[in-house]
C-alpha cells in the first residue's frame, strides 16, 4: 500500500556545497547517476543506445566546431548556482580540461540535452533552470521527433518553474543547419547530431 505525503511533510533542499560535500564523503554508490536541480537530488534516466550515440555525435561535432580553446564536457557537473549542479549531456565551456580541475565550470556558452523520455522535463524544468542561470544558448536534441529545439534569450518569467524562461525558440529538422551563438560562423547540419 502506497502512502501519500501530507502537505505538512517537509523535504530537505540541498545546496550545491552540501551536495559536493556528500559526493566527497562517498555518500553515493559508485556510478550512481544523480544531479542537483533546484535543491533536489534527481536520479538521471538510464541511457539507451540512441541517447548514448547522440551524446557522442554531438561531442564530436562540437569539438570540431569550437576548437582547442574550448572544452566539450559530456555529462559532467556544472556549478550553475547555489542550489543546482546539473550534469547536462553536453556543456561547452571556455578553456582546457585542466582549467577546471579544482572546481566545476559555471558559465557554459552552450548546453545540449538529448531527450526522449525526459523531453517534457528538459523543456520545462531544465529550460527554466538554464534560463535562470542566463545560459544564452540551450539546445534539446529531440530523439522522439528527430528535431533540434534551440532555446535563446533568457528572460524573467514569474510563472516559470525557476522564475525564468527562454523567449525565443527555433525548431530545426534534420536538413536544417544551426550555428552556436559563440561560433556564429559555424553551420552544423542537424542530421550530423542525430543517431
Amino acid at each position: 500500500m502506497r502512502m501519500a505525503l501530507s502537505s505538512s511533510v517537509r523535504t530537505k533542499r540541498w545546496t550545491r556545497v552540501e551536495y559536493e560535500r556528500l559526493v566527497d564523503l562517498g555518500a553515493f554508490r559508485p556510478g550512481e547517476r544523480l544531479e542537483l536541480v533546484g535543491g533536489a537530488l534527481l536520479v538521471r534516466e538510464p541511457q539507451g543506445g540512441p541517447h548514448f550515440t547522440a551524446v557522442g555525435l554531438i561531442e564530436d561535432v562540437l569539438r570540431e566546431v569550437f576548437g582547442a580553446d574550448w572544452t566539450i564536457r559530456a555529462q559532467g557537473p556544472i556549478a550553475l548556482d547555489d542550489d543546482s549542479e546539473p550534469e547536462p549531456d553536453i556543456a561547452v565551456v571556455p578553456g582546457s580540461r585542466r582549467d577546471h580541475r579544482y572546481a566545476h565550470p559555471s558559465h557554459p556558452v552552450l548546453i545540449v540535452e538529448v531527450a526522449d523520455s525526459s523531453l517534457d522535463f528538459d523543456r520545462g524544468e531544465k529550460a527554466s533552470l538554464y534560463a535562470r542561470a542566463w545560459i544564452a544558448d540551450y539546445w534539446i536534441l529531440n530523439l522522439r521527433e528527430r528535431l533540434l529545439e534551440v532555446y535563446r534569450e533568457p528572460t524573467p518569467a514569474p510563472q516559470a518553474r525557476y522564475g525564468h524562461r527562454y523567449s525565443a525558440t527555433i525548431t530545426l529538422g534534420p536538413n536544417d543547419r544551426v550555428s552556436p551563438l559563440a561560433v556564429p560562423s559555424a553551420a552544423i547540419l542537424v542530421a550530423d547530431l542525430l543517431p
